[in-house]
């Protein structure tokens, strides 16, 4: 393997391949971190955006914390993840709170290796592809895997939480 093949690993490889769950990983170079990043990403990878999900970490009014990850093109519908997280409502965490709660930065956070396993929201359309593209755990690193593996491994549940972004 010569030096461009290897990647230093992340929590989330070290923790997958612990789990025994297959996985193949892309770096790209790292870009700004700017709202639409991940379908970019996807765009000049090249990869379906329907397919390509980010990691957003919400809160509950109770201080409790909810991991919902949802395709890169589509925007949380909070109502619904709260309903099916069994909460009054969540909201989006200050992203001045998140590397200190996942271990993780915005735009490389992932649902898998943070510094606690948190209930987790899968969108239901991650089941529509045999894999799917999730951070690695760091900004311009992407790992691909099957859906279901992934949410076994971390005892996720799909379920409907997206709305279409509205256009401006």
């Amino acid at each position: 393997m010569s030096k461009k093949d290897k990647v230093q690993k992340t929590n989330a490889m070290r923790e997958l391949e612990r789990g025994g769950i297959a996985y193949e990983w892309h770096e790209q170079e790292e870009d700004d971190i700017s709202r639409g990043l991940g379908l970019r990403m996807a765009q000049e990878a090249g990869e379906d955006p329907d397919s390509q999900f980010k990691t957003l970490v919400c809160v509950a009014p109770s201080g409790d914390h909810v991991v919902c990850c949802i395709p890169v093109a589509e925007e949380l519908d909070f109502k619904k993840a709260a309903a099916v997280a069994g909460e009054k409502s969540l909201a989006l965490i200050a992203i001045k709170d998140l590397e200190q709660l996942t271990g993780y930065v915005r735009g490389g956070c992932t649902p898998v290796g943070m510094k606690k396993q948190f209930p987790t929201l899968i969108d239901e359309t991650a089941q529509l592809f045999d894999e799917i593209g999730i951070s690695g755990g760091r900004r311009g690193l992407s790992l691909t895997l099957n859906p279901v593996s992934l949410a076994e491994f971390l005892g996720a549940t799909f379920a409907d939480i997206t709305r279409t972004p509205a256009t401006a």
